[in-house]
């Protein structure tokens, strides 16, 4: 390996870390202000409705759903929709870690609240401007640059805390 790949490499890394620092802040504010539909089916019946209203859609999966016939039949559909509309799409690993940063119970916990699909979620611009815009903005220019590099969907690894 050369000093240049060393460099890029870990340029990259830091690059990538940022970006999901960015991105699990901008979920976290998203929710609070009710800008953050959770959910394949839900997603969907979103972007049917009101296209325009998408900034950004995050498909996560872990290893165990890369065998699911159904989910990646979803997520190509959404990916396409998404394309012809402009919506930013960046597919992430790491479920429990989005579980850890929305609060949300990875089963049903003891009080009957049923765990939720995480595997689509939405970021709408409703609050747009109040939402943490340099999170946005950074989650935005890493797709985009993405694109530039022929990456139509960008991909993060979320790393548990």
């Amino acid at each position: 390996m050369t000093l240049e790949e060393l460099v890029g490499c870990n340029i990259t890394d830091k690059r990538m870390e940022s970006v999901g620092q960015a991105l699990e802040e901008l979920l976290v504010a998203a929710q609070r202000q009710d800008c953050l539909t959770v959910g394949v089916y839900e997603s969907a019946k979103l972007m049917n409705v009101d296209p325009d209203s998408v900034v950004l859609c995050v498909l996560a999966t872990d290893e165990e759903d890369e065998d699911d016939i159904a989910l990646q039949i979803h997520f190509t559909l959404i990916q396409a929709f998404c394309c012809d509309n402009d919506i930013n799409i960046l597919r992430v690993s790491g479920v429990r870690r989005l579980e850890q940063v929305l609060g949300e119970p990875s089963t049903t916990d003891s009080n009957a609240n049923e765990a939720k699909d995480l595997h689509c979620l939405l970021v709408t611009n409703s609050h747009v401007d109040s939402l943490k815009c340099q999170a946005l903005k950074e989650v935005g220019n890493y797709c985009e640059e993405s694109r530039c590099k022929n990456q139509w969907v960008p991909y993060l690894a979320l790393e548990e805390r």
